[in-house]
C-alpha cells in the first residue's frame, strides 16, 4: 500500500464531513499511544501553554531524579529524558516551547551535578542539547532571545 502525501490527505479530508472526520481521528488515536497523546495535547493542553510546560518539567524532574549512579544506567535515562523532551517539543510545535524545556533539560543537567566527563556520549548529548537550544533561540524575538541566551551563558 502507498501512503499518501499530506497533501492528497488534506484534500481528501476536505471532502468529509464532520462525523467522518471525527470517527477517522478516534480511530488513528485507538492505534498509537503517541498518536493519542497528541490528540490529547491538541483538545486539553494546547491553550495552556504555560500549565502544559509546568506539567512536563514536573515530569522531567521525577525522571531526573530515578537516575541510577552507574554510567551505563545513567546514559540510558538520560536518553529516555531526551526522547521524552523532543516528543513534548514536537507535540507544542512552538520554538518558544522549545526553548524551556531544552534548557530545562541541560540546567536539569548541571543542577545534578551529573558526571558528564566520565563519559564522550553523556558529554557529547549534553552539547548537542546546547547547540540545539542556540538555534532555536534565534528563531525568537530579540526581547526574548537576550533572556534566554543569558541562561545559555551560564550553562
Amino acid at each position: 500500500m502507498r501512503t499518501a502525501t499530506i497533501h492528497e490527505l488534506k484534500k481528501e479530508m476536505s471532502t468529509k464531513n464532520a462525523g467522518e472526520l471525527l470517527e477517522i481521528c478516534l480511530r488513528l488515536a485507538k492505534f498509537k499511544k503517541e498518536s493519542k497523546e497528541l490528540v490529547t495535547y491538541l483538545l486539553f493542553e494546547a491553550h495552556d501553554e504555560v500549565g502544559f510546560l509546568e506539567g512536563v518539567k514536573v515530569e522531567l524532574k521525577e525522571l531526573f531524579g530515578g537516575l541510577s549512579g552507574q554510567d551505563y544506567l545513567m546514559k540510558k535515562g538520560l536518553r529516555k529524558i531526551l526522547r521524552i523532551t523532543n516528543k513534548y517539543i514536537r507535540y507544542a510545535g512552538s520554538k518558544e516551547v522549545e526553548v524551556e524545556l531544552l534548557l530545562f533539560f541541560c540546567l536539569q543537567v548541571r543542577e545534578r551535578r551529573l558526571p558528564l566527563h566520565r563519559s564522550t556520549q553523556m558529554k557529547n548529548m549534553y552539547d548537542n542539547q546546547v547547540k540545539k537550544v542556540r538555534q532555536a533561540i534565534s528563531g525568537l524575538h530579540e526581547d526574548l532571545q537576550y533572556d534566554h541566551l543569558k541562561s545559555v551563558d551560564r550553562l
